[in-house]
């Protein structure tokens, strides 16, 4: 039933609602009312449909006063109108509302680290648009939350309005950006094996150190501590820690917000050595012996899954061999905790009948599809191997293309078929960059370099160097495509060119050069590289002080030569984490042409491991060559070596047969040369997060041997094999612009006329 109210009744009513602040509905007094006619009052840019919609209060009909506090809150909630206001007047319903204002223009202020573009990039409200406070605190969140992708959990943003005329408002993001909240400790609770100082090495995210102005690893990212805990992990179980697990990780942040602290709480278990190894077959008519054979795990091995990983996939090639699908080589492992042993044993079982049905490839916007399949070693149609698809999703990533690549199966067009899903996200892959160079010979140098690793989307690499120096000018194109013909054929074509004048010598040189080769894989960790060689080189501004056997060398050659180099190094498949060993072959046939005669032929044996908890790395080379020739050829400076870098502690071209009859008493080089050079780098003591380490080296070689010994005054030139050998320590320092080297050396077995070099500092940096 409607009841109606006298006048005095209407007015006290009305008299009531204008004298409430905005947005109240004070008509407390009437259970409900009949509105006859609306009136809408302080609409300026807003349609009264728009407002009626949003109050939905229909004329002739009961109205109480819950529906009308229910209207101000749609008309409230609409972020149209600062102020609602609705008052009832007899069978008239006036709705006066307050318009937000119009934004002018936005601006940010206390900005420094972020430009402005880039904030208003961010921000959702834009000028010209009608200003809605909860948008611009939510714009003010948005700012606040990119500061604290940089590090700086401390930013505060408060946006504020300035009233203008014509119910405007300039809208302003007072920005106090605060430091960076820096990790100022990383530490480990449970580690025995390892010290602190060796797995923060491991961790994406650094400590901060002297150098946090420049190095942004140090700010605390949420998203890199399940890279950090996969990191560990994969450190630990490499190196014979099967049980090992991170049990948790708690990052702390300082009361004053400018500082985290991270804790790693990791279980090592014991360190397990494999035990038995066997191989059987649980398929009828498939003998073990063969796949047996193929098995790279040794008892009395660390356990590292790694070489559990090489065997099963040489396993895989045998039943690929023998006509085999579905095989599945399962590896079953059983702990002694006794003995602190592993015994394994490779099962062959019949795996499901499932085939790879597609391939799909999203996100690349520019790497060509071409490019990611061929990662794969299956394609549609091939039955389907899960621990192929990972290893292909490892390739993809190694690649270097992607930000980020995802590779999942999952059930195709039947229960037999799976389809394999690959989406990525592109990353910038070239470079421009100029920069410096110092050494100590050398001098300073500047340099600029433009290189793409995926040019045009197909994989391939393009560079371009052009340096200088004093004395030295040099520039080089290079190319290579590594999937040439559609097979796993690197192929590689190089040009130089290089001139230098009077440096560390008395004469001019030019050489102009190129090099096309190709290179493969001949066995898991070896790789065959062919190529031809062509230069053209030139000596020229001999002194006349100099040796009369540089000066009857002066003149122009054109070497055409076919070579090959054998690679073998367990760091392509890492099998062993802790030693790495390389080994080099190579020769180069000149005379296919040109004017040099001569056969080339070097050697390089290496390795590096890690002892004393990891803390200290060792490396040791031994590297020989010798250049012999033919056909009554004589070989000249351009050919010979010159053992300053190959022996440190002496100047380029510092030791070696020399003619000192002459006034210049020149460098001649030699046709022979050995080295062998041992190095350890540990840490100083320092924390590791200034990247700096010491270490000590020892070198010893010899330069010997010349075809023609008669010098400047007809005496014969002494070539013999004299061994020079030098000691040293040196300061390594790893920077933003660049890894520093300062060698301090000291020549202990030498000639009177070697020129040695007590120290040595070189630098190379990109801005």
């Amino acid at each position: 039933m409607t009841r109606k109210l006298g006048k005095g009744a209407v007015a006290l009513m009305t008299a009531l609602t204008i004298s409430v602040p905005a947005g109240l509905l004070m008509p407390q007094l009437a259970a409900a009312y009949v509105f006859n006619d609306v009136r809408i009052e302080g609409a300026q840019r807003i349609e009264p449909a728009t407002i009626l919609s949003y109050a939905d209060i229909a004329r002739g009909q009961d109205v109480s006063a819950g529906e009308l506090n229910d209207a101000v809150q749609r008309l409230q909630g609409s972020g149209l109108f600062e102020t609602v206001e609705i008052v009832p007047q007899g069978g008239l319903l006036i709705i006066r509302v307050s318009e937000y204002p119009t934004i002018n223009q936005i601006s940010f202020e206390g900005n420094r680290r972020m430009n402005d573009a880039d904030l208003a990039q961010i921000a959702q409200s834009q000028s010209r648009r009608v200003y809605q406070p909860s948008l611009a605190i939510t714009d003010a969140r948005n700012i606040a939350q990119a500061y604290a992708t940089q590090g700086r959990l401390a930013a505060r943003v408060d946006p504020k309005i300035i009233r203008r005329s014509d119910n405007r408002v300039d809208l302003v993001f007072e920005i106090r950006e605060g430091d960076v909240t820096e990790i100022e400790r990383i530490s480990f609770t449970g580690n025995r094996a390892f010290s602190d100082r060796r797995l923060r090495q491991v961790l994406e995210t650094k400590q901060a150190g002297i150098l946090r102005t420049f190095i942004r690893a140090d700010t605390f990212a949420p998203e890199r501590i399940p890279l950090d805990e996969q990191l560990l992990t994969d450190f630990y179980r490499s190196r014979g820690y099967a049980d090992f697990r991170v049990q948790a990780i708690a990052p702390e942040i300082a009361r004053e917000r400018d500082a985290f602290y991270i804790t790693f709480n990791i279980q090592e278990g014991p360190r397990y050595r494999f035990g038995r190894v066997t191989t059987i077959s649980e398929i009828a008519g498939v003998d073990a012996s063969a796949f047996a054979a193929q098995n790279r795990v040794d008892r009395g091995d660390v356990y590292n899954p790694a070489a559990i990983d090489n065997t099963i996939r040489r396993m895989e090639t045998v039943a690929i061999q023998q006509g085999l699908n579905f095989v599945n080589i399962e590896p079953r492992v059983t702990r002694n905790p006794s003995n602190q042993t592993l015994d394994l044993t490779f099962a062959l079982t019949r795996g499901p009948r499932i085939f790879v049905e597609r391939i799909d490839i999203e996100g690349n916007t520019t790497t060509l599809d071409q490019v990611i399949r061929r990662q794969f070693t299956v394609v549609e149609g091939d039955p389907f191997n899960p621990r192929e698809i990972r290893n292909a999703a490892e390739r993809i990533r190694a690649l270097g293309y992607f930000a980020d690549a995802q590779v999942n199966s999952r059930q195709g067009s039947s229960e037999e078929q799976v389809i394999v899903d690959v989406n990525v996200e592109e990353q910038p892959t070239g470079s421009l960059s100029f920069g410096a160079s110092y050494g100590v010979n050398a001098g300073i140098g500047v340099n600029a370099s433009l290189n793409e690793t995926n040019f045009l989307g197909r994989g391939q690499t393009l560079g371009l160097q052009i340096s200088t120096a004093e004395g030295d000018r040099a520039g080089s194109i290079n190319f290579v495509e590594p999937f040439f013909l559609g097979r796993d054929l690197r192929f590689g074509f190089r040009a130089g060119y290089q001139e230098t004048e009077s440096l560390n010598s008395d004469y001019d040189t030019r050489s102009i050069n190129l090099r096309p080769s190709i290179e493969f894989p001949i066995s898991a960790n070896g790789r065959l590289e062919l190529r031809y060689s062509l230069a053209q080189d030139r000596l020229s501004n001999v002194e006349e002080d100099s040796s009369v056997l540089l000066q009857d060398e002066e003149g122009e050659r054109v070497t055409s030569a076919l070579g090959y180099s054998y690679t073998w190094d367990t760091r392509l498949t890492g099998l062993d984490p802790l030693t790495s060993y390389k080994l080099r072959f190579a020769q180069d046939f000149a005379g296919v042409g040109g004017d040099t005669k001569t056969v080339t032929t070097a050697a390089l044996a290496g390795l590096e491991s890690n002892a004393w908890r990891e803390e200290v790395t060792l490396r040791a080379e031994i590297e020989a060559g010798a250049i012999t020739a033919y056909d009554d050829y004589s070989t000249w400076i351009l050919d010979r070596y010159r053992g300053g870098t190959k022996i440190r502690g002496f100047e380029p071209n510092g030791i070696g047969p020399r003619d000192l009859s002459a006034v210049n008493q020149d460098g001649l080089g030699g046709n022979y040369f050995w080295a062998a050079r041992a190095e350890a780098q540990f840490p100083v003591g320092l924390p590791e997060e200034y990247g700096i380490t010491g270490g000590l080296f020892a070198d010893i070689g010899s330069v010997w041997g010349l075809d023609n010994t008669t010098g400047s005054d007809g005496s014969e030139v002494d070539d013999s094999m004299y061994v020079r050998a030098a000691v040293g320590a040196s300061i390594f320092w790893t920077t933003p612009i660049g890894p520093l080297r300062f060698n301090f050396s000291k020549a202990i077995r030498k000639e009177d006329y070697d020129e040695d070099q007590n120290f040595d500092l070189t630098i190379s940096t990109r801005f």
